[in-house]
């Protein structure tokens, strides 16, 4: 098991140790997600991270829907600064929910499955909020690279709303282009193109 699968296995297992005996309040999701538009690639504007990804700088995520129906994922960051050493995460998604998909099981490491709610999606697919119940986790995603302080602020706010402490967010810090970044080449599947490397 790689160090950083691990570290965020741990995490995952301590937020479930910590909160196994205190009520869940439950997280509403968004009522229907369209599986073909939420794919692509998605850049990680802010979160609530795991402690693997909580100096992410340049943060994309990617799915890619596989004929048997899981969702092939790709999280690809640089640690520490622009100039960072690239890190890639390729966990799969497991759609919980049929009828809205908006709930999936995340599975970094087999068995485990990381819950993971698509709490907000606007009309456009554009932006989105991935949550979890327990308010630990959080992870603020948009399709355009670069977004405003206004439009992040926004986000950060539906997050509040949900129940979240906002004062935990972390901005990821965004700049392009970065031409050693995969995203670059992989003309929006970002997901795939790493698993063919």
């Amino acid at each position: 098991m790689g160090m950083r699968k691990a570290a965020i296995l741990l995490s995952l297992v301590a937020a479930g140790a910590f909160f196994a005996c205190a009520p869940t309040r439950p997280l509403a999701t968004v009522p229907h997600v369209d599986l073909g538009r939420f794919m692509g690639d998605w850049y990680v504007q802010g979160h609530i991270p795991v402690g693997s990804e909580s100096d992410a700088y340049n943060g994309v995520e990617s799915y890619a829907l596989a004929e048997d129906g899981r969702i092939l994922t790709s999280y690809v960051f640089r640690e520490g600064s622009f100039e960072g050493d690239l890190e890639v995460m390729e966990p799969v998604g497991f759609v919980q929910d049929r009828e809205t998909n908006a709930e999936w099981g995340m599975r970094i490491i087999w068995p485990f499955k990381a819950q993971y709610l698509v709490a907000h999606l606007d009309e456009a697919y554009s932006e989105t909020i991935i949550a979890r119940a327990r308010r630990d986790y959080a992870w603020i995603m948009t399709r355009d690279a670069v977004i405003s302080e206004e439009r992040f602020a926004a986000l950060v706010a539906r997050l509040g709303e949900m129940g979240y402490d906002t004062a935990e967010v972390r901005r990821v810090p965004q700049r392009w282009p970065d031409p050693g970044h995969p995203v670059t080449d992989a003309e929006g599947d970002l997901a795939r193109f790493t698993r063919a490397q």
